[in-house]
């Protein structure tokens, strides 16, 4: 096994390091608190970044806090997030796990996450009502966490695919543990320069109907970019 990740980790750093043109004009944004990632990354899911981030600042307008969203009805939640893809089905996600976070965590402060395992505190977020794997890293990653763990997006799981190093139909959460667990010594910026990186790639030239396979950086390593026979 310790083979096996030792040539996955030397294949992810030449990645990165041919990857890294994508990432000019990147700027680091703020981390936000546990919770507030979670919630923009909770409504962020099939929709394009400036849309789910207009919706989150409105949300915060709107309502004020994570307190002020439990409080609300989803069908309040959903009109202020209504250009969102799935909008009525995330209010109801976003209201009911807002309200279990509630009612063990009364602040809805989640700095305690940052001091479990790994896996423990990606189990306690998954059990949340829509949260899987990539919101659940999102919120350890993106936020003043800064937990070092791979979001992996719609865009990111199609590349690692092509790329071979998970099944063409792998789940969000085998890329994100495989990725994880190959580079123990990358940090939450690592792996969050890394998740925007392939993210760009995915939205730009591997994309899902025409990839652009002549003008890709990885089109050396991609087994998708190789001709049968």
């Amino acid at each position: 096994m310790q083979g096996q990740f030792a040539f996955v980790s030397n294949d992810i750093a030449r990645w990165r390091s041919r990857l890294t043109p994508l990432l000019v004009g990147v700027e680091a944004l703020p981390r936000r608190t546990p919770v507030g990632q979670l919630v923009k990354s909770l409504i962020s899911g099939r929709t394009r970044d400036p849309v789910s981030l207009a919706a989150y600042r409105r949300l915060g307008a709107r309502f004020g806090s994570a307190a002020g969203i439990a409080a609300a009805t989803p069908i309040a939640v959903e009109r202020v997030i209504a250009d969102v893809t799935f909008a009525a089905a995330k209010a109801e996600w976003l209201v009911e796990a807002l309200r279990l976070i509630g009612r063990e965590r009364p602040d809805w402060r989640l700095g305690f996450l940052g001091g479990l395992p790994l896996g423990e505190a990606l189990g306690w977020l998954e059990r949340l009502p829509g949260v899987g794997r990539k919101v659940a890293a999102s919120t350890l990653n993106a936020s003043t966490l800064a937990r070092p763990v791979l979001i992996v997006d719609s865009h990111v799981l199609r590349v690692l695919g092509r790329l071979g190093l998970v099944a063409t139909h792998a789940e969000a959460e085998m890329a994100s543990e495989i990725v994880t667990a190959a580079m123990p010594g990358w940090n939450a910026d690592d792996f969050l320069r890394f998740h925007i990186a392939l993210k760009r790639l995915g939205q730009t030239v591997c994309r899902f109907e025409t990839p652009a396979c002549a003008a890709c950086p990885l089109a050396s390593d991609c087994p998708s970019n190789k001709p049968l026979g």
